[in-house]
């Protein structure tokens, strides 16, 4: 069986949003990308789509969640090496994220985590799966 993810995220400012994960390497797809919402792409099955919150709100009953007081996901991503975690955290922090977490080594798992825009939880990091648990 073949699974993609697509994790939809309500966004106050769209082309913001866009021009943030731009700064931290990730691309949209303009394919799927308009006046309300746009996809980007994380890897070849793993992608969040964007929704201004008036385009979000069509999906759901619910409230949307105030990411100031609230946490309504940790959205983890895998990457290849302890530096990207680095680099990329880093871009994250200099493209307007802020730090959600102290970075976290355990030797075998290194991690830091981090707020887009949005104020939704990012936490990017590595693991040595070659490592015994």
């Amino acid at each position: 069986m073949s699974v993609k993810i697509f994790v939809n995220l309500p966004v106050t400012d769209l082309a913001k949003s866009i021009e943030f994960f731009a700064a931290l390497g990730f691309r949209h797809n303009p394919q799927f990308t308009d006046e309300n919402a746009t996809c980007i792409v994380f890897g070849d099955a793993v992608y969040a789509m964007l929704l201004t919150e008036p385009y979000f709100k069509t999906f759901t009953q619910k409230e949307i969640a105030d990411t100031g007081k609230t946490v309504e996901a940790i959205l983890a991503l895998g990457v290849d090496s302890r530096a990207q975690v680095d680099e990329i955290a880093d871009k994250a922090l200099a493209a307007g994220g802020q730090p959600s977490k102290e970075p976290q080594d355990h030797g075998f798992m290194y991690s830091r985590g981090f707020t887009d825009l949005d104020g939704h939880v990012w936490e990017l990091f590595w693991m040595d799966e070659s490592a015994e648990g």
